[in-house]
Order: C-alpha cells, then structure tokens, then sequence
C-alpha cells in the first residue's frame, strides 16, 4: 500500500469516527410542531450549543406517545394532557413539563354553509355542522387534534357519523389540504393554520371558546424502563425548552408578525 493510499484510509477512518461520535437525541412529537417549522427553529441552537443531532419523529400524539413507551425515542413532546398523564401514571414517562400553549380553530369555506360563525359556543357549533351535514374531515388518527375534537364531539352530545363525515387517518397539513379541496370543515391548531392560511382558501369560522384550548408538554423516557435511553441529554433539551433561551425563541417565533405559540414555562 503507497502512503497516499494508507492517508486515504486512515483519513476515512478518522472522518468515520467522527461521524458516529455525534450523539443523537430522539424526539417524538407532533405533527403541528414540525409542521409549523417550529422544530426547525428551535433545533439548530440546541444542536449547536450541545454538539449533537436531533433526530425528530413527528405523527399525531398517540403515535408519539406509544413510540416513547416503546423506549423508541428519548423525548416525547405533545399536545394531549389526559392522554400524557394516563402514560406518566404507569410510569413510561417522567419529567412531564409545561413548554407552550396555542388553541384549537374550526376552519371551514369563507361561505360557512352550516352557518357556524354565529354559533355561541363550539359545541352549538359542531351541532350546526351535524344537522346541516356540512362535509367535515377528521384527522381519524389518534392525534392530539383528533382526541380533542372527539371530546368536543362528545361535549356537543354528538357521535360523528355519515357520508358528511370524513376520516382522513393523516396530518394536520394534509388535512387541511383535503378540507380545502373538498370546501369543508376541519378542526386545527391555530400554530398550523397559521402555517397554512396562505396556501388555501379556509377560513377561521369559529375560535376562542375556553374548550379550545391547547397546552403542549414535554416529558422524558424513563430510563428505568428503558436502559438504553439518553436521559442525560433528554434532561438537558428539556432544559433547554423550558428555560428562558427557549422560551424565548418559542415566543419569538412567527409567521408574518403572528405568534404561532406562546410560551408556558416562564413568566413573561
């Protein structure tokens, strides 16, 4: 072997080793927080600050919570309290803390066919929507969304059911995507239609009913449950969201001037 050639090998060596000396730090999460391009905001100063890589798994909450009790990720972060307290109690998670808050919207064409603007309340107008078998699209998949419209559903004394309602079994993009096309309703996080209100032609019809709201938490695989977890640098990006460089950044991020979330962990 020529010296150039053993340069060649050891140099790849050493870059190999390089590459794999990264650490990795495994989130899953919703839909909405990737979606919005939060996690893409966020992530790079972590990474930077720490010397390592996210890896970001993003589905609707109940995919993200069975993946972290699977020991599958290091972090979990969502948007569905009673759901997160049910896996907290059997001990999957640990850690579980406040990060940021947005609400729920109903969305739906500008001509509001069920006339659901001058509903009182967002059950009066789920009802309005039901007895005029206005099109509605379900995400249909478990997520966070999905589990709170449910329980609007239920609030309402409705069970969803009918040609008029769809269940898409996809993301909250995708989901607005089809509302749009098919001129029908569709509940969404308010960080998400942000992110969309300029490539579809729905409207806010109905917001800012207490029910709607929408807390986002953080928790951490337990590493008693699964020793394999990172748990230290789970810890530290749990910090890092919750501290004041991460809240700040969750406040400080937006879409033409509007605040997709707003901060929980800190007082402003």
């Amino acid at each position: 072997m020529t010296f150039l050639s053993r340069f060649g090998v050891i140099a790849l060596f050493v870059l190999s080793s390089s590459v794999h000396a990264v650490e990795h730090l495994k989130i899953s999460t919703t839909t909405s927080t990737e979606n919005t391009g939060l996690m893409a905001f966020l992530h790079p100063v972590f990474e930077q600050k720490y010397g390592v890589k996210i890896d970001v798994i993003a589905v609707g909450t109940g995919k993200a919570l069975k993946i972290g009790s699977k020991g599958d990720v290091d972090v979990v972060f969502v948007h569905a309290p009673a759901a997160e307290l049910a896996y907290v109690a059997s001990g999957d998670f640990i850690d579980r803390r406040p990060v940021m808050h947005n609400d729920f919207v109903l969305i739906g064409p500008e001509s509001d066919p069920a006339g659901i603007g001058s509903a009182f309340s967002v059950e009066a107008a789920l009802k309005k929507v039901m007895e005029s078998e206005a099109k509605f699209i379900s995400r249909g998949d478990d997520s966070g969304t999905h589990k709170k419209e449910l329980a609007l559903w239920h609030q309402a004394g409705v069970v969803p059911a009918g040609r008029w309602y769809i269940q898409a079994g996809q993301g909250m993009g995708a989901v607005i995507k089809m509302a749009d096309e098919m001129g029908a309703y569709t509940l969404t996080d308010r960080g998400t239609q942000i992110a969309f209100e300029d490539k579809v032609v729905l409207k806010i019809l109905y917001q800012g009913d207490p029910p709607m709201f929408n807390p986002y938490h953080i928790m951490a695989v337990n590493p008693e449950k699964h020793a394999h977890v990172n748990y230290d640098l789970a810890m530290k990006y749990i910090a890092f969201v919750t501290g004041e460089e991460g809240q700040v950044l969750i406040r400080d991020f937006k879409i033409k001037s509007q605040s997709l979330f707003y901060p929980d962990a800190i007082q402003e």
